[in-house]
């Protein structure tokens, strides 16, 4: 079966669709077969991208390795039985279209409380979560007192996660690899940094989740974007020398793709 990464926050601008852009991509481009869905029905941007990728590599002649993409069907309203969601039928049909020949299955949720997102996370073998480094996104985690030391206690996405885990665990499934990024790191801000840093090692041992490292602020990711893009393919496209903040990005991602410890990958970039 393929191993199901869900890619999900509440909040927007958080770096999600960055994150499963390069995360699927650089599965590709390592030899596993990738399919992806975009559950931000509005804006799509992971479809989008996907979608830019394919234009480019058309119009370019390249053959660069892409993720399968696909929309979710259509599901007649008559089929459905009383008190059945259409989205979750949207959902279970997409995925188990994906599933024959997949590796990965990664999903890029919308940045807000959806049913499919809901559904989606308790289908998750790994969770990875973007959080900006700043408690205005620390506290859809968990809240905090004034001084941003002490846990009050988990708040409304938390709670989605464990709700999203009990019932995992009622089917009989592993229980969610859940992992938080520190995304979007800025050079400055060192005291702010240093208490997140705390504050998200105690509520990982509280609630239960792994903290990784994300990306920095780089105006690349934004460029890459209309192309279809990654740090991974601009040896491909010509750029025969990176400059620092490209090895510096190449780096972040071959640290993040190894801090997911995502079963059968070894990262050979």
């Amino acid at each position: 079966m393929a191993h199901i990464i869900v890619v999900g926050n509440e909040k927007g601008g958080a770096g999600k669709s960055t994150v499963s852009m390069h995360v699927a991509t650089a599965l590709s481009r390592m030899g596993h077969n990738v399919g992806t869905l975009d559950l931000d029905l509005r804006q799509k941007t992971m479809g989008r991208y996907i979608t830019n990728r394919r234009k480019m590599l058309e119009t370019d002649k390249l053959d660069l390795p892409t993720p399968r993409y696909i929309e979710l069907p259509e599901i007649d309203p008559d089929s459905l039985q009383p008190g059945e969601n259409i989205y979750d039928h949207r959902l279970s049909a997409a995925v188990a279209a994906l599933e024959p020949g997949s590796d990965f299955i990664l999903i890029d949720c919308p940045g807000s409380h959806t049913r499919l997102s809901q559904v989606a996370h308790s289908l998750a073998d790994t969770l990875i979560t973007p959080l900006n480094d700043s408690f205005v996104d620390f506290d859809l985690l968990a809240h905090t007192d004034a001084s941003g030391e002490r846990i009050e206690g988990p708040s409304v996405y938390s709670e989605m996660v464990w709700n999203a885990r009990q019932l995992r665990a009622q089917a009989g499934l592993p229980p969610i690899d859940w992992v938080v990024l520190r995304n979007r790191l800025g050079a400055q801000q060192m005291v702010n940094k240093a208490k997140m840093e705390k504050a998200l090692d105690r509520l990982s041992k509280r609630i239960g989740f792994r903290v990784a490292p994300g990306f920095n602020e780089r105006v690349i990711f934004r460029e890459l974007f209309p192309r279809g893009l990654t740090l991974l393919d601009l040896k491909d496209i010509g750029v025969k020398q990176l400059n620092i903040s490209n090895i510096a990005a190449r780096q972040e991602l071959r640290d993040l793709i190894k801090a997911l410890q995502l079963p059968g990958v070894t990262v050979t970039f």
